[in-house]
């Protein structure tokens, strides 16, 4: 590659790499399907990467001249190690993934359809949303609900191993499912979120993360009546997969769950009882350097020390407050602010003679306050940080580290 000039028009605009499978946006621009389908429909982009018109219609059409002249040089220059670039499989079309979910009704065949989706999907962003289409989606949601297979199917070697349910989860996952067809899945009631909590019980680790990858994504979109109707036993299993770490994807969704789930009242109080808290604080002794973890569990303590059940879980642990205090000033200024909030909701709540705020005194958490007051960490850490020195001033007068001006403003 070093001794030859490659032509600028073989090289996608986007990856600056020879294209393989060269198409035409409708904005008349060329680059290799790969990159720009990532740039559409993986990135959520609507628009051309080189003209930055909008993209009214994403149809791309393939650009066979100049795939032959790319291959043709390709040819002409296998002397310098360059390999020729295969002709491309085109994308399958709605019409031969319809036939393929309609032959699948034949319980004999349900597996053997499933391996062809599973290939069809891994192949491009196109074939993902010709797959949704083609109503893909629901009938991966049907396998899953019902999770049987018939004595009679015919196992592939790949599926040996893996049930069938296990197997649509894994393929409805990977086709990053549109908001419309997210919201057709859970419909008008909650068997899907049914079954996705009974995968969260598994012992298939890899399913276990699939359902609540999945789960995160439909919980970002729902509203919020449905948010309020769901029973005890997911923030249970929200909470197992927590304590499991079974993966960082895993953790980092169970968290974002719980950060859309949580606004609401009652299911703070689902979640508290389901013993979150308590997990939480574990999770952030021991991963004390990562940042976004840091971030989402202090939220979700934050909303969860809204209500009684989550802060007496916090008062619970013997390092609850230590851990949220120790997490002020040393992650971000965002997790700043939440820790402080959480100790405010704590403070709120706690008489001025309550052994809490001498627990606040002999674990730094007054200190920290005051420090808080001292450092540029935002005005609404701030606030909050004097609100709560001003509430217990009383309590804290003898502490060498309280400002003077707070116990003079609120003399005992």
């Amino acid at each position: 590659m070093d001794e030859i000039q490659v032509p600028s028009y073989f090289l996608c605009p986007i990856s600056l790499e020879i294209m393989k499978d060269p198409v035409i946006l409708s904005t008349g621009i060329t680059y290799d399907r790969m990159s720009i389908e990532k740039w559409i429909f993986s990135r959520k982009n609507n628009t051309c990467p080189v003209t930055k018109q909008l993209l009214t219609d994403a149809e791309l059409t393939p650009n066979h001249t100049l795939r032959r002249l790319i291959q043709a040089w390709c040819t002409l220059n296998a002397s310098y190690g360059i390999q020729r670039i295969p002709t491309p499989r085109p994308p399958v079309s709605i019409s031969q993934i319809s036939k393929l979910i309609q032959d699948s009704k034949t319980p004999k065949l349900q597996v053997r359809c499933l391996k062809r989706l599973k290939s069809i999907a891994s192949e491009s962003e196109t074939n993902k949303r010709f797959m949704e289409a083609a109503g893909a989606a629901n009938f991966l949601a049907l396998i899953i609900k019902n999770g049987k297979r018939s004595a009679d199917d015919e196992v592939p070697e790949e599926f040996e191993l893996t049930k069938p349910e296990d197997e649509a989860l894994s393929i409805l996952y990977h086709l990053h499912l549109s908001e419309t067809s997210l919201k057709s899945l859970i419909g008008e009631n909650s068997e899907f979120i049914e079954s996705m909590i009974r995968f969260m019980k598994s012992e298939n680790y890899e399913s276990r993360t699939y359902s609540i990858l999945l789960l995160k994504s439909i919980f970002s979109i729902v509203d919020q009546v449905e948010i309020m109707s769901f029973r005890g036993e997911l923030f249970q299993e929200i909470v197992q997969v927590l304590k499991d770490e079974i993966s960082p994807k895993a953790s980092k969704a169970a968290f974002q769950i719980l950060i859309n789930l949580c606004p609401v009242g009652r299911n703070r109080i689902k979640a508290s009882e389901a013993g979150a808290v308590q997990v939480i604080v574990d999770f952030l002794l021991s991963h004390p350097s990562d940042r976004r973890i840091c971030e989402m569990a202090l939220t979700v303590l934050d909303l969860l020390c809204q209500c009684a059940e989550g802060r007496s879980e916090l008062l619970k642990h013997g390092a609850g407050l230590a851990v949220v205090s120790k997490r002020i000033l040393r992650v971000s200024r965002f997790a700043s602010d939440r820790g402080v909030r959480i100790i405010h909701s704590i403070a709120k709540f706690s008489g001025s003679s309550s052994s809490v705020l001498q627990d606040m005194l002999q674990l730094g958490v007054v200190s920290k306050l005051c420090l808080v007051l001292q450092v540029d960490c935002g005005s609404k850490a701030k606030e909050k940080a004097t609100e709560i020195l001003k509430m217990h001033s009383r309590a804290w007068k003898n502490s060498p580290c309280l400002p003077m001006t707070v116990p003079s403003s609120y003399p005992a």
